[in-house]
C-alpha cells in the first residue's frame, strides 16, 4: 500500500485493489478524490468537508460510500445513499481495508465557539488520523501517526505530546497550510526536535509507502 498526502488535511490510501481518502476539503485538490471507493471524514468543517466535490465524484462514481459521524452525514442528505454513520469504537471495512473510528470531539477552539463531533481513524491497524482532535488510539500500535501542527485550537505543545503518547514509528505533518514559510522552519524544526520518532512535512502528492 501507499499513502499520498494532499493539501491540508487530506491523506489518499492506495492498495491494489482499492482507494481510499481521508478528509477531501476545499483547500484539497480534486485529484484527490479521482477513482476513490471510500472516503472517511472526520468533521464537518469546510477544510476537511468539501460537499460539491464529493457529489461531483459520486456523479462519476455511483459506488463511492462515505463514513462519517452522524452529526455529518445530517449535513450529506443529497448524498444520504452513499453515507454509513459510524461511531467511537466502530470497527468496520471501507475500500477493503479496516478501520476503527476513536475519539468524538473536535479539540477546542475556544470555550464561546461550540465543539462539534469529530472521529479519529486508525486504517489498516497502522495509520492514524486524528481529524482535528489529540485523541490518542488506546490500545493500537500505530505505524504511521499525521500529526496537526496548526489551527486555531492548537499549540506546539500539545502536537508534540500527542506524538509522543501515540509512539509511531514516523509522523507526518497535518493540519498544514494556514502556515507561513517562516511558520513552516519554526515548527517542523521543533517537531523534529521533539517528537521522538521520524517527523517530516510532505508536501501536496507526496507519496510513501505503507507497511
Amino acid at each position: 500500500m501507499r499513502l499520498i498526502k494532499y493539501t491540508h488535511a487530506c491523506v489518499r490510501v492506495e492498495s491494489d485493489a482499492a482507494v481510499l481518502v481521508i478528509d477531501p476539503g476545499s483547500f484539497t485538490e480534486r485529484v484527490a478524490l479521482d477513482g476513490v471507493d471510500a472516503v472517511l471524514i472526520t468533521h464537518e468543517h469546510v477544510d476537511h468537508l468539501n460537499v460539491d466535490a464529493l457529489a461531483d465524484e459520486l456523479g462519476k462514481r455511483p459506488a463511492v460510500r462515505v463514513f462519517t459521524h452522524p452529526a455529518v452525514a445530517a449535513k450529506l442528505e443529497a448524498l444520504a445513499g452513499a453515507v454509513t454513520t459510524v461511531a467511537s469504537g466502530d470497527e468496520f471495512e471501507a475500500a477493503g481495508l479496516q478501520v476503527k473510528a476513536y475519539g468524538g470531539w473536535h479539540a477546542e477552539i475556544h470555550p464561546d465557539v461550540p465543539r462539534v463531533p469529530n472521529l479519529g481513524f486508525l486504517v489498516g491497524d497502522s495509520l492514524y488520523h486524528p481529524g482535528d482532535s489529540f485523541d490518542v488510539p488506546e490500545g493500537a500500535t500505530v505505524d504511521t501517526l499525521f500529526v496537526p501542527i496548526s489551527g486555531p485550537w492548537l499549540k506546539i505543545s500539545e502536537a508534540v505530546e500527542f506524538v509522543r503518547a501515540v509512539a509511531p514509528r514516523r509522523a507526518f505533518a497535518l493540519h498544514d497550510w494556514l502556515l507561513s514559510e517562516a511558520g513552516f522552519a519554526v515548527t517542523d524544526a521543533n517537531m523534529a526536535k521533539l517528537s521522538r520518532c521520524d517527523y517530516a512535512r510532505l508536501a501536496s502528492g507526496a507519496q510513501v509507502s505503507l507497511p
